[in-house]
């Protein structure tokens, strides 16, 4: 699943979570989301990586203009060893394991860039 960006403008273009790559082995966590807690920081570098452990290339998570994660991954042209069907598979894999996750950060972010206040958000304790 290789995904195409077009470049418009700065206020339009996706804010990178994190990100991990198989050809440099390495992983990044944006310096703006430092403050998450760890176990989430933990959880994000374990899925980000293994991806490209597993599937080869490079992994971003990145969020939309709106808010919504996107799992953004690409490849060398001539990267025969990355799996562009294992890819599809693990991204569907990781939005229904990682689910709760994932719909959690995307609220942190929206609440965090003001597209939702956090007196909207539902009281999910039930009281």
């Amino acid at each position: 699943m290789k995904e195409e960006k077009k470049k418009t403008d700065a206020s339009s273009a996706p804010v990178v979570l994190c990100g991990a790559s198989a050809y440099e082995q390495k992983y990044y966590l944006n310096e703006s989301f430092q403050n998450l807690p760890e176990q989430i920081k933990q959880e994000l570098k374990v899925m980000c990586v293994l991806y490209t452990e597993d599937i080869g290339g490079v992994f971003l998570l990145e969020f939309d203009e709106n808010g919504t994660l996107q799992f953004c991954t690409e490849a060398k042209e001539n990267d025969y060893s990355y799996d562009e069907i294992g890819s599809v598979l693990k991204i569907k894999e990781l939005r229904r394991t990682k689910g709760d996750l994932l719909r959690s950060i995307e609220l942190y972010y929206k609440v965090l860039t003001g597209k939702v206040r956090a007196a909207d958000i539902p009281d999910s304790s039930g009281t």
